[in-house]
C-alpha cells in the first residue's frame, strides 16, 4: 500500500505543473492578442490557437472566457506598470517625476483591455473578486516602489502612500472608463500629474515622511 501511494505522487505533481503551464500561456497569449487589438473582441478559438491549447481549457482552467480576459487585462496592466516604475527612477525631480509618469501611464497599450475587465467587474459579480486581486496587487506593487523612491531621493508625499498610490490609480482607471463609455475629451483634459502629492522637501516644518 505504501508503495502505491509513493508511485502515484510523481503523476499528480507533473499534473499540476501542467495544469499551471497552461494557464500561463492561456493569460499571456489573451494579454499579447488584446494589446495588438487595441482591447478589441478576441475569440476562444484564437486565444487558444495562440496559447497552444484546447479551447475548453479556457472554461476548464477560468471558467469564462470573461474570467480569463480579466486576468490577462491586469497581466498587461502590472507588466506595464514596472516599464513606468523605470521611468519613475530616471526622472531628475518630483516635477518631472508627476509629469512623466502621468504622460507614460496615460499612453499604457493595456489600458483599454483594463477597462473591459473593470467594467465586466461591474456587471458581473462573480469576476468582481478577481478584478479586486488584482487591484490590491498593483497598489501594493506601486505601494512598495514609491516606498523605495522616496526612500532613495529623500522626497516626501503630502499624504500616505497607501492613500497616494490608490488615488492615482483610481482617478487614471476612471479616466479610462469614461472615454470608453463614451464621454468626449483628450488626455490633456486630465491632470493626472495633480494627483500626485511628490515634493522633495516638508512644507511648513512639518515631517511627512512616506508611510509603508
Amino acid at each position: 500500500m505504501e508503495k502505491k501511494r509513493t508511485e502515484a505522487r510523481p503523476k499528480s505533481a507533473p499534473s499540476r505543473d501542467r495544469g499551471r503551464e497552461t494557464r500561463r500561456r492561456l493569460i499571456e497569449a489573451t494579454a499579447r492578442l488584446s494589446e495588438e487589438r487595441s482591447g478589441a473582441e478576441v475569440s476562444v478559438a484564437e486565444i487558444a490557437k495562440a496559447a497552444g491549447a484546447f479551447p475548453n481549457q479556457v472554461t476548464y482552467y477560468f471558467g469564462s472566457k470573461d474570467s480569463l480576459l480579466v486576468h490577462a487585462a491586469f497581466l498587461g496592466l502590472l507588466h506595464d506598470a514596472r516599464r513606468i516604475e523605470r521611468i519613475g527612477r530616471q526622472a531628475a525631480d518630483p516635477v518631472a517625476f508627476r509629469r512623466n509618469i502621468a504622460r507614460a501611464v496615460l499612453a499604457m497599450p493595456s489600458l483599454p483591455s483594463v477597462a473591459q475587465a473593470l467594467a465586466a467587474g461591474v456587471s458581473r459579480p462573480e469576476l468582481a473578486p478577481v478584478v479586486d486581486r488584482h487591484l490590491q496587487l498593483l497598489f501594493r506593487q506601486s505601494e512598495r516602489f514609491m516606498g523605495r523612491l522616496l526612500g532613495s531621493r529623500g522626497w516626501r508625499t503630502r499624504r500616505p502612500l497607501n492613500v497616494e498610490t490608490r488615488t492615482f490609480w483610481s482617478t487614471a482607471l476612471g479616466a479610462v472608463l469614461l472615454v470608453r463609455a463614451g464621454a468626449n475629451g483628450t488626455a490633456t483634459d486630465l491632470d493626472l500629474a495633480g494627483t500626485l502629492t511628490v515634493h522633495d522637501a516638508p512644507e511648513h516644518g512639518r515631517s511627512s515622511l512616506p508611510h509603508s
